[in-house]
């Protein structure tokens, strides 16, 4: 791969420090929570602050600087040193980094006039400032030491929004960077390598990389030299200055080894309640309901499962006992990815295309009553049965229609990337699979939707899917739907804004189930009638027979399908 131009590197952080405010990932934190992760960092002012170094990479509009300055100066009059006269001392002590030119020179004018505020001349003021913050892209950014203490709020900038030249050079950089990653993947990873041997990592940012598929590589460094020891989950909790669509958590990580994490969930956000929070988190003999503890669950590139309950010790127990669901004879797919669905889907008959270049598709409105029932939507498919694109002259009304809406279809990022291509879907087709019976399942959802598809329609990228040659898909059907297919992608799925869980391949790949060859002929007969019957008591208590189920793990499942 041919690397880009040193000038599309060097334009693209300005490129990104010039979006807006949403675009560029700034989100700002409340005071009380920059105060308790920072207790919980151990930076407090009875500590020789002067003696130690703190980096915060992306200061933003100060809302962990300010209170990092003040907690410094604490600490100076704590232990009784002339602020006036430790000047020197005070340049080494903190590094904050700012990516947008106007926010730097913002918070740098503010931050002078509070160090003038507490007592500092106007050039000690303005040499420690110069000193302290650095305006550039963290990533890119040299720094000449390591730091004893890392804190703050990383951007949250999802990839599609980063300009391409920069996401390449940032890959060439970060080992983490795996798939998906949102920018806070490399700006853990690189605040995690600043920290001298014993320091501590305290953030607040999202919880998506500790179960994703793209935060394994990430998961595994910090396996490797580093011990997560609290976690509290921030989800639903309003934690910043504005109202805002995140899923956030605050990790403390420290450069040791370690095995145990401390866990707290969704504490209410005032001043007193995390006051006291801290307290029984600090002091492990004040643990009560509110705080909870976990040890040995970071293994290597695995998902961490931060919870110690009944649902998680049952997934554990099938995890040992049964294979999964991929290798019991289904297989787990999406859906079509157009990149321009109102070019590619419209009404089947309304398509104007070669009747061979056009496939019935269901999306989700068409199982939302837990049957299907089309709609009449199809979708065009560009892909001969080799795989290849068709060619364009030997489909003249295809050639046409694509022609119509030709400069629509070339805007599409697939296309620009591929552009002899320019008229593919970004997902192949594979027709056989809309005559191929199958389970649909809607990625976004409170609880779990299976419906059956008898081999008839092609499914939206909004639908997983899956198929099997082993098992009877309406028993499977009614395994997945008695709560099984809910343990699994809720201890392994991030929770959406709502409370909805994602009903992604990656989860439902983790789902375990026993070979069909391997089934008691007993419990076949059991689920066969119990699933022509339509009885869901019979149903769950072959299901029960199946996985062995104690009925205290019969009441975790239970417990679970309530919840959602």
């Amino acid at each position: 791969m041919n690397k880009p131009s040193i000038f599309l590197v060097q334009d693209a952080p300005e490129q990104l420090a010039a979006s807006g405010v949403e675009e560029r990932g700034a989100i700002f934190t409340r005071r009380e929570v920059v105060e308790f992760m920072l207790d919980l960092a151990g930076y407090t002012p009875d500590r020789p602050l002067f003696e130690m170094s703190l980096l915060e990479p992306s200061f933003g509009d100060g809302d962990f600087l300010f209170p990092v300055v003040d907690r410094l100066l604490a600490s100076m009059r704590h232990h009784q040193r002339r602020l006036e006269t430790q000047t020197i001392t005070l340049r080494h002590c903190l590094r904050a980094v700012e990516l947008h030119r106007d926010t730097y020179a913002g918070t740098s004018a503010g931050l002078t006039s509070h160090l003038e505020e507490n007592g500092l001349s106007p050039d000690a003021a303005n040499s420690l400032c110069e000193a302290w913050l650095i305006e550039g892209d963290f990533l890119f950014t040299r720094l000449e030491q390591d730091f004893d203490f890392v804190v703050g709020n990383p951007p949250y900038v999802r990839q599609e929004r980063i300009p391409d030249a920069l996401l390449q050079s940032y890959r060439e950089l970060f080992s983490t960077i795996f798939g998906r990653a949102d920018l806070y993947v490399p700006f853990i990873e690189k605040a995690l390598r600043l920290l001298e041997k014993g320091g501590t990592l305290s953030l607040i940012c999202s919880d998506r990389w500790m179960k994703n598929r793209y935060g394994s590589k990430l998961r595994h460094f910090v396996s490797e030299g580093y011990h997560l020891h609290y976690y509290i989950d921030m989800v639903n909790t309003p934690a910043f200055n504005t109202n805002v669509i995140a899923y956030p958590a605050i990790m403390v990580i420290r450069r040791e080894k370690g095995s145990t994490t401390y866990l707290a969930h969704r504490p209410e956000i005032d001043a007193q309640t995390l006051s006291l929070l801290r307290d029984k988190l600090l002091d492990p003999k004040k643990l009560s309901g509110a705080v909870s503890q976990i040890a040995g669950f970071v293994q290597g590139d695995e998902p961490w499962i931060l919870e110690t309950t009944d649902r998680i010790a049952l997934v554990r127990r099938l995890e040992a006992d049964f294979p999964l669901i991929e290798a019991s004879g289904c297989r787990i797919g999406i859906g079509v990815a157009t990149g321009s669905d109102k070019v590619f889907i419209a009404p089947f008959d309304a398509l104007d295309v070669e009747s061979d270049r056009k496939l019935p598709l269901v999306t989700t409105k068409d199982i939302r009553t837990g049957n299907v029932q089309w709609k009449g939507l199809g979708v065009i498919n560009p892909f001969a049965d080799d795989g290849r694109l068709v060619d364009l002259d030997a489909y003249p009304r295809l050639k046409a229609y694509f022609e119509v809406h030709e400069e629509k279809i070339r805007r599409r990022h697939v296309a620009k990337r591929r552009p002899d291509g320019w008229y593919r879907t970004i997902d192949r087709i594979y027709p056989e699979l809309t005559h191929k019976p199958k389970l649909l399942i809607p990625d976004i959802k409170g609880s779990t939707h299976v419906v059956y598809e008898g081999g008839d329609l092609y499914p939206h990228h909004n639908l997983y899917y899956i198929t099997s040659d082993a098992w009877d898909l309406h028993i499977l059907q009614a395994v997945l739907m008695s709560g099984i297919a809910q343990l699994f992608v809720a201890t392994y799925s991030t929770i959406m804004h709502g409370g909805g869980l994602r009903f992604q391949a990656q989860y439902l790949r983790r789902i375990r189930l026993p070979r069909w060859q391997d089934v008691p002929e007993d419990t076949k007969t059991a689920l066969i009638e119990a699933v022509r019957a339509d009885d869901r008591y019979a149903c769950n208590a072959a299901v029960s027979a199946l996985y062995c189920l104690s009925e205290e793990e019969q009441a975790a499942i239970a417990a679970d399908k309530q919840g959602a």
